[in-house]
């Protein structure tokens, strides 16, 4: 009788193990949310590839799943809801448009680990991330300041929101800062991604002057017409050169595996954390900007990689004034640099930008 009984309580103890183990041992589930295909070539595509990286660099200790042409609509929470009840841990939802509904979902489900890309709005389990693409942006403008010879840039826009704006105007001031002749001219297209609408906006550009184009728009469309007609653009997002090995200059892309391992490895470690706000650059190697194109002249290259070192150090920021908008107001003195708040909140054209910003 003993012996059954102490049989039977090792048996329901190690039943118990069992189940703890098998707890212990199971994967952490991790969700991205794309605002559009992952074979759009450009934003969609880089975070996707951050996901692969996770998935190389954690094996079976994470399980990971996507759903990509989410609209910024009542579709999103509904998708993000969606992922949050199925257990997800951690959620990336990877555009602007989604902050207010992760900020929703995110009370509903307060276990879980939220992560919104660019956005500025943060809670006690959600975490806003973007990079520092302007700098990326800045250093564009400078070598199409160098290599315009209409002094005419072109310049797609998606939204007329401060992500946009704000690399609009980095770009710009790039490029008067090696020739101050330069203007930009912009097209918006209310899209992130539609290349029938990228391709007419690029077109636009042309017509008016426009020898270099760039982009804050998700297909390779603005590279594929400049390699149509013998002008130069730059790759965003993602490394475009296979749609135009002519034209593209460089890109200016992002690696989201860093930043997707270290939170992935901060969650697993019980170390994450909400309630705060990461923006990494070309320091922290998100920002990136590939080879250049050898039609680039060596003392532009010299010039472009010069500037690109003192970012990295710090002893350059593309926002250090003087800095006047394109109505002639002095928005940051001399000496000065616009602080990240008003960065994250900018409005405004700077000098050599054409136009107004839509309302």
């Amino acid at each position: 009788m003993q012996h059954r009984f102490w049989s039977a309580l090792a048996a329901t103890a190690l039943a118990g193990l069992t189940a703890l183990g098998a707890a212990a041992s199971a994967p952490l589930k991790v969700a991205f949310v794309y605002v559009g295909p992952i074979s759009d070539g450009g934003w969609s595509y880089q975070h996707n590839l951050g996901r692969l990286a996770l998935e190389k660099q954690f094996g079976a200790r994470i399980e990971t799943t996507y759903v990509e042409s989410v609209p910024e609509t009542a579709d999103a929470e509904r998708v993000i809801r969606q992922l949050a009840a199925k257990g997800y841990d951690v959620i990336f939802a990877t555009s602007f448009g989604y902050m207010e509904p992760t900020l929703k979902v995110a009370k509903l489900f307060p276990k879980a680990h939220f992560e919104h890309a660019t956005g500025f709005k943060t809670a006690a389990n959600v975490v806003t991330y973007q990079p520092r693409f302007y700098e990326g942006a800045y250093l564009l403008g400078v070598l199409a300041g160098r290599m315009s010879k209409t002094n005419t840039l072109g310049y797609i826009g998606s939204f007329p929101i401060p992500e946009v704006i704000r690399n609009i105007d980095a770009f710009t001031l790039g490029a008067r800062s090696v020739n101050p002749k330069v203007h930009t001219k912009v097209v918006w297209v209310d899209t992130w991604y539609d290349p029938g609408k990228e391709r007419q906006g690029a077109e636009a550009l042309i017509a008016q002057g426009a020898d270099i184009l760039c982009q804050n728009t998700d297909s390779p469309a603005a590279v594929q017409v400049a390699e149509e007609k013998g002008l130069y653009a730059f790759g965003w997002d993602s490394d475009m050169a296979r749609y135009g090995q002519h034209a593209q200059l460089t890109a200016n892309t992002e690696n989201w595996g860093v930043y997707y391992i270290d939170e992935i490895n901060k969650a697993l470690d019980g170390a994450w954390t909400g309630d705060r706000q990461a923006r990494l650059g070309i320091k922290e190697g998100v920002v990136v900007l590939t080879p250049l194109n050898p039609v680039v002249p060596a003392d532009v290259a010299r010039q472009f990689e010069s500037k690109k070192q003192a970012i990295v150090a710090g002893s350059l920021a593309p926002f250090a004034g003087p800095i006047k908008d394109n109505g002639g107001a002095l928005k940051v003195a001399a000496g000065a640099s616009l602080s990240i708040e008003d960065l994250m909140a900018i409005n405004w054209y700077v000098e050599g930008v054409d136009g107004k910003v839509p309302q």
